[in-house]
């Protein structure tokens, strides 16, 4: 008896556990002007683990170190930014919480390096992004 009402409880927080898999999409204004900015999420959760990709405007990039914990998750991803001639990569860091079926987002740029010459990183401060996005059906 005790086996069953064990089963059963164990069988209930796996349903009731939230899960990220799907594509996700989402927008928000940034910037001095207010422009658009598109976001869409690949995501591929086994158990704790969130994989998939992040859809940026030059190309796809794989999630890193994806976790989830309940109704949170956290990864990075490394992505390539133009501004003006320069090119330079980002170590991005997006965490996430479930709220009435959909995400709130936040994004925040931990370190930038030059792509050129794979020189030396560093912060730009105060650049955190917070949007929602909504699964697709």
């Amino acid at each position: 008896m005790h086996k069953l009402a064990a089963g059963l409880l164990w069988s209930a927080a796996l349903l009731s556990a939230t899960d990220f898999s799907g594509i996700w999409l989402g927008s928000t204004a940034v910037g001095r002007r207010g422009q658009v900015q598109d976001f869409a999420f690949q995501f591929a959760q086994t158990g704790t683990t969130l994989k998939g990709k992040v859809y940026l405007d030059y190309g796809s990039t794989p999630i890193l170190k994806g976790t989830v914990d309940g109704e949170k998750f956290s990864f990075e991803v490394v992505a390539r930014e133009q501004n003006g001639n320069e090119i330079s990569e980002s170590v991005l860091r997006f965490t996430g919480v479930w709220k009435d079926g959909e995400i709130e987002i936040t994004r925040d740029r931990q370190e930038i390096r030059n792509a050129g010459n794979s020189g030396a990183g560093f912060s730009r401060p105060g650049s955190a992004l917070t949007f929602n996005v909504k699964r697709l059906p």
